[in-house]
């Protein structure tokens, strides 16, 4: 048995869905064949690393569970034309062209350059997947087909951009995990007629799709804003917060996404620390921000599954912040 096959059975046992064709396309592409890095975590259902900018960004192919979840949800068939929004290696893409044939189409776009040239390094041999790279994620490629049947997007968006969702054909749907940078939900969005409908698949946490997104920085006002607003609803499920705490976290949350949008992080632009407006507004905040700050810790550590891992225990030390997966 190798160790995909191995893989394969443990997520099944795990309660993942994996139909007999993404199996087969699982079973015959090498997800070696689409980095460097070594793959053996991928086997114990972790994602594994593609791409490392100097500056620090890092992408991964995603876990095989959650690829798994993304290609079954897509509901592939031969002949296909399939959008893939997010590099992933070209390991998706590949799964994608097997799964749909050569009489299938594969378009992979990402924003960012040195994604696109892996992904172009890789597929040589892939003559049904087409890759480029795009402007900004919410900027329409030029000379791109008007009708979508399938799109999946593998980052983390808040929205499906207005150019990919208008093209969408009735009943053609986007998979997407849609939500802020704190946790997303993998939401399929179909259209019926004039009218779009969302699907809830359940709660993921996804990192950006551009790479530059994951570089080591600053904490910005909008990702402040997102951790904050994670934070407070995970208080008021466990009632943790009493009403002028919620009311002053969400005051605090809508004042820091009204920073203007080129706002200079902090320590950055020549504002000093103490005169930035984001800390300003923390500042004012102190009584209920300082109080759940623990809790704000808390949920810079997702604890995130992996089903199809060997030997899993919940009890171990991982410092690491797994992306693409479902969270617990």
């Amino acid at each position: 048995m190798t160790e995909m096959d191995d893989l394969l059975r443990r997520l099944e046992k795990g309660g993942i869905e994996v139909p007999a064709h993404v199996k087969k396309a699982m079973l015959e592409v090498d997800v070696a064949d689409f980095t460097d890095y070594e793959v053996e975590p991928f086997f114990a259902d972790r994602p594994i690393p593609f791409l490392e900018t100097d500056e620090g960004g890092l992408k991964t192919i995603s876990a095989p569970h959650m690829i798994a979840t993304l290609l079954h949800h897509l509901e592939l068939s031969e002949g296909q034309e399939v959008v893939v929004l997010g590099a992933k290696g070209g390991y998706v893409a590949a799964l994608i062209a097997m799964i749909v044939g050569e009489n299938g189409r594969v378009r992979l776009l990402d924003p960012s350059q040195l994604a696109v040239e892996h992904v172009q390094s890789r597929l040589t041999h892939w003559p049904t997947v087409e890759s480029r790279v795009l402007e900004a994620v919410e900027v329409a490629p030029v000379a791109f087909p008007g009708e979508l049947n399938r799109v999946l997007i593998t980052g983390q968006v808040r929205e499906l951009p207005e150019w990919l969702s208008s093209r969408i054909v009735d009943g053609g749907f986007a998979l997407a995990p849609l939500g802020n940078t704190a946790g997303q939900h993998l939401m399929k969005v179909e259209r019926q007629g004039d009218e779009m409908f969302s699907t809830d698949l359940g709660p993921v946490s996804f990192g950006p799709i551009d790479v530059k997104d994951t570089e080591t920085g600053p904490m910005n006002p909008y990702e402040l804003a997102d951790l904050l607003e994670l934070t407070l609803e995970t208080c008021e499920e466990l009632d943790m917060a009493d009403e002028d705490e919620r009311i002053a976290l969400q005051d605090l949350i809508v004042e820091l996404r009204q920073l203007p949008a080129d706002l200079p992080p902090p320590g950055e632009g020549g504002i000093p620390m103490s005169e930035h407006p984001m800390f300003q507004l923390m500042w004012e905040a102190a009584p209920s921000f300082l109080r759940l700050w623990p809790m704000v810790q808390l949920m810079l550590r997702p604890n995130l599954a992996q089903p199809g891992a060997e030997d899993w225990n919940e009890d171990d030390d991982d410092d690491g912040q797994h992306f693409d997966e479902f969270k617990r």
